[in-house]
């Protein structure tokens, strides 16, 4: 009889152990990270292969992410970067997001400028260094939109080279194609993630600091990024990022919250952490087609 009952008690418990067990995993392994952007997209960096994704095809403003493509037309014109560039009066943005640390009549260096749009998302310097390309900002916007076709980023269009117009948009996967071509590019790399830099305005000093606050966390080796914000863009954040030794390419797209981008991120690495190796490609699918948030 003792037996018996001592039999019954171990199937008892090894089966509510292997519950345990079941409700653990489910816990510590969800089939897709809970993300509060409405549009993802994430893919290997070496491979080109779809860890996740959601909505990558909508098209929507991407506010500052802009500055990314502003950047590649820079470089690809090959003026130099030491050239000291005066700001002046039509630098000036007259809508909304006017403000700028950059005062009319300063003179800074194109690499400065360039350094302060990608790191602190300086407008204004934004608009300078596109009114000194050849041609001017007209000619300018044209090569942004050129250089879009090139990338193959066939839903994107820009109309200024800060991103606080909102006719310029894209979409996941274009920006995803957009973060590739700059991570080809060293200056874009050490630019976009430094995390503070001065600069001497007028008779004072300056320090401009990175907007992406994943920048210089000892957790997070990030090789480049950018971050948008403007009301109807919502928070946006674009990076490439190691995630144990893997390189990967990370877009979120419209998010509510000043922390939200940054905190989908770290959502978004637990959750590739947290899946097996094998398993993390599989899971792509469980994001396609939600609705808009």
């Amino acid at each position: 009889m003792r037996t018996a009952c001592f039999a019954k008690f171990s199937v008892v418990m090894a089966t509510l152990a292997l519950c345990a067990a079941a409700n653990a995993a489910s816990v510590s392994v969800p089939t897709r990270p809970e993300l509060k952007s409405t549009a993802a997209l994430v893919l290997d960096g070496g491979t080109g292969e779809v860890i996740y994704e959601q909505q990558p095809g909508l098209v929507t403003p991407i506010a500052s992410i802009t500055k990314l493509m502003t950047a590649l037309v820079v470089l690809d014109a090959q003026q130099p970067l030491d050239e000291t560039i005066e700001i002046t009066p039509d630098d000036r943005w007259t809508g909304k997001g006017a403000f700028s640390h950059l005062p009319i009549g300063q003179k800074l260096s194109r690499a400065d400028l360039l350094r302060l749009a990608l790191m602190a998302s300086e407008n204004r310097a934004s608009h300078t260094l596109a009114r000194n390309y050849a041609g001017g900002t007209p000619a300018f916007i044209r090569a942004m939109n050129a250089k879009a076709r090139s990338l193959g980023m066939t839903q994107t269009k820009f109309e200024d080279p800060s991103g606080l117009s909102n006719n310029n948009v894209s979409s996941a996967r274009d920006l995803a194609k957009l973060v590739t071509a700059a991570s080809k590019q060293p200056v874009i790399r050490e630019y976009s993630t430094l995390r503070a830099y001065d600069v001497t305005l007028g008779k004072r000093r300056f320090t401009f600091r990175n907007t992406n606050l994943l920048i210089g966390r000892p957790d997070w080796e990030i090789n480049v990024q950018k971050t948008g914000f403007t009301n109807d863009a919502g928070e946006c954040l674009v990076m490439q990022t190691t995630i144990e030794d893997r390189p990967v390419t990370m877009v979120f797209l419209d998010s509510f919250g000043k922390l939200t981008r940054t905190a989908d991120a770290r959502r978004m690495r637990k959750w590739m952490v947290a899946q097996p190796p094998h398993k993390v490609p599989e899971m792509a699918a469980g994001g396609v087609g939600l609705a808009k948030k």
